[in-house]
């Protein structure tokens, strides 16, 4: 078996980012992958401007609190105000640029009204409550990288350079189909032997999640001749072709033989838990390929695969630098007796109040609510035992939807 990390070694190595690239308006750029860095043409701030409402002022003519300063001009946001006068105060608002002679703003909570002017009760230093031209960003300076799946906060950036749009690399297409004949879809009577289709809900959510687009051919009968016609319409208007289920070696597994014919498979075994089995290959279509992954059927070892394996694929297949997950060490308050000797486990977990991570008593592959009650998974390398207090690394859902 391969480790997790050989398997992902080879899905990254083979990942290309795809070669469209689109100009999107920032109000359509969140989610989306940055395809060129992005540099400033401005400096923001672009003048010198108050932190604050209160008086611009030189602080050599205030050398001690009470000074009464005549008020020679007022200067809203949006406005430049006229050179300082020496012995005078400004009245400024916040964003104000600073008048050209004033070196601090002292603010209106330590000033009052005078006869005659304002009385600053505070002796003020140079440089007080004044925002620098180009202090948050300089012209000329990167301000988004490429390969950086933006986020509202990079949208906020770019705006604030007075970038109007933003190169994106497209989205992913991804066809996707599931096998089984005992696959029954929600709200559909449940006759004897079936089960529900989680896995369609679950994977396809998972990767519009990713920022794909996902057509989506439902379930596909178990037969040789239905999986080689679906991977057919799956690989010709997609980039990458997902299916759940059939990628055993059983006489109903028909995915394997499928993909063999119709293109080249990699059959691999993993050394995780869940979700040993993992198929990866390519699939012909009309001028190339699309790339094929076949998951386990079990849910919780296809949700769990495709967070840990399709994600950081899918991710750079986007364009996105860097696809690893950030991983916290943290104290386990639970003992886990069942290590498998040879397999990297993914455990299901929460956190609980005192920050320490609690094992889900039940890590079947196919028990859906540990999910749902769970905040993310510890990663147990091969035969290790956990006693209560141990430290584990720990990836949280939140990171690996994120």
């Amino acid at each position: 078996m391969l480790t997790y990390e050989q398997a992902l070694e080879k899905l990254l190595a083979a990942a290309q980012p795809v070669e469209e690239v689109r100009r999107v308006p920032l109000l359509a750029a969140s989610g989306r992958v940055l395809a060129i860095a992005q540099h400033s043409t401005v400096a923001v701030p672009p003048l010198d401007n108050s932190a604050m409402d209160g008086y611009a002022l030189r602080s050599a003519d205030v050398t001690a609190a009470g000074v009464c300063l005549p008020v020679s001009q007022r200067i809203p946001a949006g406005t430049v105000g006229v050179a300082l006068q020496p012995g005078t105060a400004a009245r400024i608002f916040t964003g104000a640029p600073i008048p050209v002679g004033a070196d601090a703003v002292v603010m209106q909570e330590r000033c009052e009204q005078g006869e005659g002017g304002v009385v600053v009760n505070q002796v003020p230093h140079s440089g007080e409550n004044i925002r620098r031209a180009g202090e948050d960003i300089s012209i000329g300076a990167e301000i988004l990288a490429a390969g950086l799946k933006l986020r509202p906060q990079d949208i906020a950036l770019a705006a604030s350079a007075g970038l109007p749009e933003l190169p994106v690399y497209r989205r992913l297409r991804v066809g996707m189909f599931f096998t089984g004949d005992e696959l029954v879809q929600p709200g559909e009577p449940l006759p004897p032997g079936a089960i529900y289709n989680s896995n369609r809900y679950a994977l396809r959510t998972l990767l519009e999640g990713m920022g794909c687009e996902v057509r989506d051919l439902g379930a596909v009968e178990d037969t040789l001749d239905a999986t080689r016609d679906a991977l057919r319409r799956a690989a010709a208007e997609n980039d990458l072709v997902i299916t759940s289920g059939g990628v055993s070696v059983g006489e109903e597994d028909h995915v394997k033989p499928a993909v063999e014919v119709e293109g080249e498979l990699d059959m691999w075994k993993i050394a995780i838990k869940p979700g040993k089995p993992l198929a990866f290959g390519k699939v012909r279509k009309e001028g190339g390929h699309a790339w094929f992954l076949g998951l386990p059927g079990n849910p919780v070892a296809a949700f769990v695969t495709c967070l840990t394996m399709v994600r950081p694929f899918v991710l750079r297949l986007q364009g996105v630098a860097h696809v690893a997950p950030r991983v916290l060490n943290l104290p386990c308050a639970s003992a886990w007796t069942k290590a498998d000797g040879a397999r990297l486990e993914f455990l299901r977990a929460r956190i609980n109040e005192a920050g320490a991570v609690d094992l889900y008593r039940n890590q079947g592959s196919a028990v859906v609510t540990s999910l749902c009650t769970s905040d993310g998974l510890v990663l147990n390398p091969p035969g290790n035992v956990i006693a209560a207090g141990d430290t584990v690394r720990f990836v949280s859902f939140a990171e690996l939807l994120a």
